[in-house]
């Protein structure tokens, strides 16, 4: 199982240009994932990329989405 809990999706990082069929290698040990696409390639897909809508546009969730920071900052709302 994998736990990757970030913002990268809604604001254009790696996870964002992931295709289907795309190969993600997993190395448990070295604590890495590594997105097997070619740098040339993940450029295109990032100038054709353009944010999904945010799943809220009011009330708590959507303040949870436009302050939270990732998990590697503690998934707080605080600065």
């Amino acid at each position: 199982m994998i736990g990757h809990v970030v913002p990268e999706a809604q604001v254009g990082g790696p996870i964002a240009l992931v295709h289907d069929g795309d190969t993600i290698s997993v190395d448990a040990i070295k604590n890495t994932i590594d997105l097997e696409v070619p740098v040339n390639e993940l450029k295109r897909r990032s100038q054709d990329w353009t944010a999904p809508p945010l799943k809220a546009q009011q009330g708590t969730l959507y303040k949870y989405i436009k302050t939270v920071e990732d998990a590697s900052h503690g998934c707080i709302t605080d600065a």
